[in-house]
């Protein structure tokens, strides 16, 4: 049984239902001291000073601070109890839980089949700087990376790049017809110049990208999945596209098997600035010119079969680029007008297109893997106890278990953890293990008081009749019960493998693991390109109370929205808020559950809080598991309504002549905007803006004022904005932003769009 007595609060009486709770002893110092006042006169009437100096009130006020102190721990005997009653219904302290991203490991050199640089294994360590003041964060990689090497089988140029599916290409012409790849391997291809665009480019034109792999000398096909890829580009030196070559309006993507996700993180990536080359000291070169365009392709990258409207078929891993004016719709001059962004004038030409693998992307967990660890032997006693030198366990895995090797034996025993030795019998090889403390517990002993009631009637019953034969030793066995097997005296206990680690600790920002553990063959350098999510500190007592009227309402049971609400969010600890809605009359069967993940993406300015698709198959499961026969489960990400707000600030006189000051100031009414605007972080109470709230102006102003920001006076002219997808314009609002229950809130910076954001005017 988990041992409390070191973490309970005063106060964790406070979140229980308001009910008369008097103390067991009410009496306080004041009490104590006046009571043994008034008996001075009839012990000892002799003693006349009651002065605070009389060195006998001196120890009366003493022994009454130590009474006092005795009653405030006896008052304590109802939280003990209370906590007792928590552990009888299973309640347990959860661990922490690990952060999450993605580590991108690069090559010094590019995959080869002459030589082939081997699999970046799992576990692979990566963790951040070690500074004075914290400890490195260690994060490691979840499964093997294989990199592959890939081909281009076919590049298939398209005047109307699909939207939606690959399958629905439309029109495509050859844009291999001429070309001729070089080593008969498709790594490569050249030929004559071609046009990638119309000769006067339109919206939509658009070229795919067919990509294979290479067998491995084993004969086995690699996937592409989280490659690495560097896209070469040669083309022949002609006039200028008529494009900003730092804004270029193309799109590169890749199909993950359910949607188009850009596969270009930086403009820094594109060598060829948009197909322009320009920027390049090669202006003023002749002939060819050649640059790289480095590309992160899914996760999940498979492989589909399509046809053209021509009924060709093409396989292979897809990508494509699609001229597409709205990747930045508004340029922003140096007066602070916003202007349409140049659009290319004249297509750009290809000679040339080559592809390699020069790294790739893995999940990863904030943990530390300790292998084959040394627990200790047994003493051939119930009920032992084992720990680990870590706490803070996290969940196992295939192959994480307990091995008990016995005397004179070469093959271990593979035991099996439960949560409890409820349904152990004397011979499963069941064992526990506290997450939290890292404490592994075998089976007990346990001499139950049922089971002695009926021994003690059938003795007497025997007695009577006159059979006193009774097997003293079978007695015993029956009064007394073995949960679990024992390990006999000797047996050599092992902790195969686990992984440690957790804790808010480990949301680190982008770019903040780049410092390797151990050396890889032919690894560069590591980065993560998302920040990590999802770590969160231990429970603790105040929030495990908080959690029990939660557990006692559902009981493992989706029944009202609240239980939906409550399940969702047990299901996956990336689900950071949820919101049933009221089933509707035309679909009475039907239960709708949207989700605000804790993982924010820029994939697209509407859906930056995207669910992935292992996220809602987690979440849709574990509800389906749990709800009533009939009733259909869907969830979905709500429709985030993008919010732009524009205030003028009247600062005081003596701030307005310091531009560091006031661009300090400026930064920070921003930040504040962004925070209360936070589908996450936002609202009034600081957990998220409220699903279908509106937002007024006077919330803003009222917000702001609220920050009490150095130097602001007063706030003025605020006015509220909305993005429409469709026109691509932010709307006017008004005074109100009204919003349905299946809108949420969202404002955020983005370095694509930097015309996006807030705008804070200071006058």
């Amino acid at each position: 049984m988990t041992d409390y007595s070191q973490t309970v609060p005063l106060d964790v009486l406070k979140v229980l239902p308001e009910l008369p709770k008097p103390n067991l002893d009410d009496r306080t110092y004041r009490d104590l001291t006046d009571e043994c006042l008034l008996r001075i006169p009839r012990y000892c009437p002799e003693w006349t000073n009651h002065n605070p100096a009389d060195p006998g009130i001196t120890l009366i006020e003493l022994f009454a601070w130590l009474t006092d102190q005795m009653l405030w721990r006896f008052n304590q005997v109802p939280v003990r109890q209370y906590i007792a009653f928590l552990e009888l219904l299973g309640v347990r302290l959860a661990p922490p839980k690990p952060a999450e991203t993605e580590i991108t490991f690069y090559l010094s050199r590019a995959q080869s089949l002459d030589d082939t640089i081997q699999p970046i294994r799992a576990g692979t360590e990566v963790s951040t700087e070690r500074t004075d003041s914290q400890e490195a964060i260690i994060f490691s990689a979840n499964y093997d990376l294989a990199i592959g090497i890939p081909n281009i089988r076919n590049f298939l140029i398209a005047n109307q790049a699909s939207l939606s599916r690959p399958e629905e290409l439309g029109e495509v012409r050859d844009g291999f017809h001429g070309w001729t790849p070089e080593a008969d391997r498709g790594d490569r291809w050249s030929g004559r110049e071609q046009l990638i665009f119309q000769p006067t480019p339109q919206v939509q034109n658009g070229f795919y990208l067919v990509l294979g792999s290479e067998p491995l000398p084993d004969g086995r096909f690699q996937s592409l999945d989280g490659h690495v890829i560097a896209l070469e580009i040669e083309g022949q030196l002609a006039g200028p596209t008529g494009i900003n070559p730092k804004r270029p309006p193309r799109r590169w993507e890749a199909w993950d098997g359910e949607s188009w996700q850009s596969v270009l993180l930086s403009e820094e990536d594109d060598e060829t600035f948009g197909f322009s080359f320009d920027e390049m000291g090669q202006s003023a070169q002749r002939g060819a010119r050649r640059a790289k365009i480095f590309l992160h392709m899914p996760l999940k990258l498979p492989e589909f079969t399509f046809h053209s409207s021509a009924g060709a078929p093409y396989r292979g891993f897809w990508l494509r680029c699609v001229y597409d004016p709205q990747s930045y719709p508004h340029a922003e001059r140096e007066d602070g007008e916003n202007t349409e962004n140049p659009t290319y004038s004249r297509s750009p030409r290809f000679t040339a297109l080559a592809v390699q693998a020069i790294g790739g992307t893995i999940p990863a967990t904030q943990c530390t893997l300790v292998r084959d660890e040394l627990l200790g032997a047994s003493s051939g006693k119930p009920g032992q106890q084992f720990s680990l030198q870590s706490d803070a366990i996290l969940e196992r895995k295939p192959g994480e278990h307990l091995e008990v090797r016995l005397p004179g034996e070469e093959d271990p025993q593979i035991w099996t953890e439960v949560s409890d030795f409820a349904d152990s019998e004397p011979e499963d090889r069941h064992y526990k293990l506290d997450s939290r403390t890292g404490v592994i517990q075998l089976g007990p002993l346990v001499r139950e008081p049922a089971q002695l009631k009926t021994e003690v009637q059938r003795r007497r019953n025997s007695q009577i009749a006159g059979d006193s034969s009774i097997d003293i030793l079978n007695e015993t066995d029956r009064l007394q019960r073995q949960y679990g097997q024992v390990p006999p005296k000797g047996a050599i206990l092992r902790m195969t493998a686990y992984r440690t680690g957790g804790g808010e600790v480990g949301n680190v920002q982008v770019g903040a693991l780049r410092i390797l553990k151990s050396a890889v063959p032919y690894v560069t350098r590591v980065s993560n390109h998302k920040a990590a999510s999802g770590g969160k500190d231990a429970e603790t007592l105040d929030q495990a109370v908080m959690r029990v009227p939660q557990l006692l309402r559902t009981r493992d049971r989706a029944v009202t929205p609240e239980d939906f609400e409550t399940l969702a969010r047990q299901a996956s600890s990336k689900v950071h808020r949820a919101r049933c809605l009221p089933i509707s009359e035309e679909s009475p069967g039907r239960v709708v559950v949207l989700l605000v993940s804790d993982q924010p993406t820029e994939q697209s300015p509407h859906r930056r809080f995207g669910l992935s698709p292992d996220l809602r198959k987690t979440v849709d499961q574990f509800l389906k598991q749990r709800c009533l026969l009939g009733i259909a489960v869907q969830t979905q990400a709500p429709e985030y309504v993008r919010v732009k707000v524009t205030a003028k600030v009247l600062l005081e006189t003596a701030y307005k002549h310091h531009e560091s000051v006031t661009e300090e100031i400026r930064q920070t009414l921003e930040q504040s905007l962004y925070q209360f605007l936070h589908p996450i972080t936002g609202g009034w109470s600081g957990t998220g803006w409220e699903f279908g709230a509106p937002l007024y102006e006077s919330d803003i102003v009222s917000y702001l004022h609220k920050q009490k920001v150095m130097g602001v006076r007063s706030i003025s002219h605020v006015r509220l904005f909305s993005w429409d997808p469709e026109t691509n314009n932010w709307l006017a609002k008004g005074g109100e932003l009204v919003l349905t229950p299946l809108q949420l809130l969202d404002s955020w910076e983005s370095d694509r769009h930097p015309n996006m954001g807030h705008v804070v005017e200071l006058i």
